[in-house]
């Protein structure tokens, strides 16, 4: 059976969407067919029915209404999949035939930006990849605020898809050739295809700032936004571009083990960096704080001038509570923005952008009053948008959500809508009066004078008083049931004039409004920049009070690499604490001295101790101040962390295994600048292997990169390396025995731990005693019958005897210039001497 010309329209449309569920438009429902709406009833539990032919050339078919498109719209987003919205582009009541229709817009995980599932605090990226030498270039916008950033990203795929993650991005747009690389690799990106046949036609200045390799991505991204969204893309601002040393970069896995923005276990806010520092009362301030931390800076003059502002509001108590009462009633003005630009701004949000701007001149004033320089400049570049306010005089105080329902401009602005207005509403008056005056003359105590859209205005009797009627002035209009409905002469004239009046009052409200919401286009870009000195503000006042509540201090920065932070303290894990007592800790690293091996027992708070220096440092390059009653630190261009290890199940990687690409990592990307932190390395294989394992690493790291390190161990062997290694201290997180029982002390002190408690604190976890007996048993025969220990110079000296292939091996490891081989070739070494010793056994 041949298909009638609507599903003809609809299958010529769906063959340029095949990635994609179509919505096509029948009246008041969005439909689908054949195998899109076999699929939308599976996903979005609807009822699957059919249309046309007989049995089985029936067309499968479903629906969902106009409009509550929105939620359905949403959950088939969150699945991963695009939706494409073909609208009828022609009024049914002037066509003859086929409504023409049209894809308006394709909806992509990363081109949504409206419905529930969108965060308001959060960035919402779509991104773009190229390949380059080395690496890849990365560039990322958010549609629904404008923010455009370019960057490099070294490394392998792996490298690239980690950052996505990072920036919580859902899909990234590639070239044929860089879809073929990676779609084995990602996993919850959607990738898609942008050939760049269709070019958007951009101002190049967008890409001024950006080095010549990175426009590339630039273009194609944007190229793919115009072609899906199909609308104006003016508030896309000009792409960010940070040069190298100008910001400190922190790793996937390192963010991930500090916990800067979401918790290791459950990814949830609670237990964060961002959980404690964000008391911002503002959509773009939350969202403006993800990014400084996301990205903290690696440039002192930047990091200074934050911190200066900081001070300032610190001074300024009552300064302070003035600002923050007025942020609070000012409005996502980057999101405003990008629905103006589209052209889906709605009354309400004009009039959210009219509040906002009217609240600027008393943060200016709030500023510029503070009796600080810092403010007073700061407030200066506030941008009043005069010329914006004006315009939006013209709308309502309270406009309805909907842009054709009318009472979006104010009385008194257009003098013939108001003309419009007063006919409509003195008809409506005058029918309110003819209902009254018809009661009076028939009796009809219950008759009323109603209006429905098909039959207009009509006299409604009911059928007990129909004998009241006066059937020579009323011509019966309609018949129902329980009630007759009528109409008379002087009420048809009234209903022609109250009803033209009505439709040319909307008609005129929803042109005039269009053109305001236009006009105020052209200011977008001053508007945008008001929106990230107001959310910068926002984050400063936050910085602020946190600084006040938890006690922080101002850091100090030197031009070395040495740190310097007097009773430190984890800022999350103390405030988790609530009122107990947390133990502060000192951190010192010198030039002399910048490592420090960390001995002592499981629950110490060996692991702790490494993460709050990491974090001092994220908080004080971010322009915050720090939890500790001092800190004198340096500018650090890089953290790496390899704290705790889980096994990846699904790349079928064992936690060992992920500790040592994490570790190689770190180790191939470090510089003398940079702060390496490593905890308990080599636990996943044989002692003798973690232990030679994690000496390696230490001399490498002393040798060859010198950056400031951090490593915990339970080998108490590796404690004599601060005889042979010159920059290395011994320190040790103190614990102490009380009736048999471990008592952890949490406190950092110099020297090595004595031992490592590991039976009591199995003991604090309840194990049976019969076990720990035999435990304490076996641990007094290991400790007398300990012969050797490891030595820089003897470092695998672990053999009572000396065969020929353990001769073999000894003068192997004396042969190899360790100085000139690379971390991973020592790995593969080190495996080939382990599988000669294997052989002997």
């Amino acid at each position: 059976m041949a298909p009638t010309p609507m599903i003809q329209q609809y299958l010529q449309v769906k063959a340029e969407y095949q990635d994609a569920f179509l919505f096509f438009r029948l009246g008041d429902f969005y439909e689908m067919f054949y195998d899109d709406a076999i699929k939308a009833s599976q996903l979005l539990e609807i009822t699957l029915t059919s249309r046309g032919g007989n049995g089985d050339d029936r067309i499968p078919m479903c629906g969902v209404p106009h409009h509550a498109a929105q939620n359905y719209i949403d959950q088939l987003i969150q699945k991963g999949h695009k939706v494409a919205i073909c609208e009828q582009v022609e009024d049914p009541k002037l066509t003859k035939g086929v409504v023409k229709r049209e894809v308006v817009r394709l909806v992509t995980p990363g081109t949504h930006t409206e419905g529930k599932s969108i965060d308001s605090k959060s960035n919402h990226f779509i991104a773009a990849a190229e390949e380059l030498e080395g690496g890849f270039s990365l560039s990322y916008v958010d549609i629904s605020t404008g923010e455009a950033t370019a960057t490099y990203i070294t490394g392998a795929g792996q490298a690239l898809l980690q950052e996505l993650q990072s920036l919580h991005i859902r899909e990234l747009v590639v070239s044929d050739q860089l879809f073929l690389l990676l779609n084995e690799e990602a996993q919850d990106v959607v990738l898609s295809i942008e050939p760049m046949e269709f070019s958007y036609a951009a101002d190049e200045t967008l890409l001024a700032e950006c080095p010549e390799e990175l426009k590339m991505g630039c273009r194609r991204l944007l190229t793919y936004i115009a072609r899906t969204q199909q609308q104006s893309l003016q508030h896309i601002q000009t792409f960010s571009f940070n040069e190298n040393g100008q910001l400190l970069t922190i790793d996937f896995h390192s963010k991930r083990n500090l916990e800067l923005l979401q918790s290791i276990r459950g990814g949830e806010a609670k237990g964060t960096l961002l959980w404690l520092l964000d008391e911002t009362v503002t959509a773009m301030g939350s969202r403006k704080l993800k990014q400084w931390l996301h990205q903290p800076l690696a440039n002192r003059r930047m990091i200074e001038g934050r911190q200066q502002l900081v001070e300032a509001l610190i001074s300024q108590y009552f300064t302070r509570v003035e600002l923050q009462g007025l942020l609070k009633e000012v409005y996502d003005l980057e999101r405003l923005s990008g629905r103006i630009a589209f052209g889906s701004a709605s009354g309400r949000d004009l009039a959210q952008l009219r509040s906002s701007l009217e609240k600027v001149p008393a943060i200016a004033s709030e500023l510029a009053n503070s009796g600080s320089e810092r403010l007073t400049a700061f407030g200066e570049k506030l941008d009043r948008c005069g010329e914006v306010c004006e315009l939006l005089e013209a709308i309502s105080e309270n406009p309805p959500l909907s842009a054709k329902e009318g009472g979006i401009i104010r009385e008194g602005f257009n003098e013939k809508l108001d003309q419009f207005r007063y006919a409509s509403r003195n008809g409506k008056d005058w029918i309110a009066e003819l209902e009254q005056r018809e009661r009076q003359l028939t009796g009809i105590k219950s008759l009323k004078i109603g209006y429905n859209r098909i039959f207009g205005y009509y006299i409604e009797v009911s059928k007990a008083n129909m004998h009241l009627a006066d059937l020579e002035r009323y011509e019966r209009k309609q018949t129902l049931a329980n009630a007759e409905r009528y109409i008379t002469p002087e009420l048809k004239e009234k209903e022609a004039l109250i009803l033209t009046a009505e439709e040319e009052s909307l008609s005129l409200e929803y042109e005039l409004f269009v053109q305001i919401r236009d006009e105020v286009k052209q200011y977008i870009s001053r508007i945008q920049k008001l929106a990230s000195t107001l959310s910068e503000l926002d984050v400063y006042v936050s910085f602020s009070n946190v600084a006040e509540k938890y006690r922080f201090v101002k850091p100090e920065f030197n031009d070395s690499r040495e740190i310097s932070i007097i009773d430190g303290r984890h800022p999350v894990v103390e405030k988790m604490l609530n009122k107990q007592h947390y133990v502060p800790n000192d951190c010192v690293l010198t030039e002399q001295q910048n490592m420090m091996l960390i001995t002592g027992p499981n629950m110490s708070g060996k692991s702790t101790y490494m993460r709050q220096v990491a974090l001092t440092i994220v908080l004080a390059q971010i322009g915050s101040y720090v939890p500790a009653e001092s800190a004198n630190l340096p500018i650090v261009d890089q953290i790496f962390t390899r704290i705790g290890a889980a096994d990846d199940l699904v790349s079928g990687q064992s936690t060992f295994m992920v500790e040592m690409l994490e570790s190689q990592y770190a180790i191939t990307h470090a510089t003398d600048r940079s702060l390496l932190l490593f905890d308990e390395i080599g636990r996943g294989t044989s002692t003798y292997d973690g232990m030679a394992l994690a000496q390696s690493m230490i001399e490498y790291i002393h040798d060859h990169i010198g950056a400031n390190t951090l490593f915990s161990t339970h080998y108490h062997e590796l404690t004599a390396l601060d005889q042979t290694l010159d920059k290395l201290n011994n320190v040790h997180v103190a614990a102490m025995e009380q009736s048999g029982k471990v008592v952890f002390l949490h406190k950092v002190k110099n020297g090595p731990a004595d031992k490592s408690y590991g039976i009591h604190v199995a003991e604090l976890a309840n194990l049976p005693q019969a076990i720990l007996g035999r435990a304490r048993d076996l641990l007094k025969s290991f400790e007398e019958g300990k012969k050797q220990k490891v030595s820089h110079v003897e470092q695998l000296s672990f053999f009572d005897e000396r065969d020929t292939d353990t001769e073999e091996v000894l003068q192997a490891i004396a042969d190899v210039n360790i100085a000139a081989m690379t971390p991973l070739q020592s790995l593969q070494l080190l495996n080939d001497l382990q599988a000669k010793l294997s052989k002997k056994g």
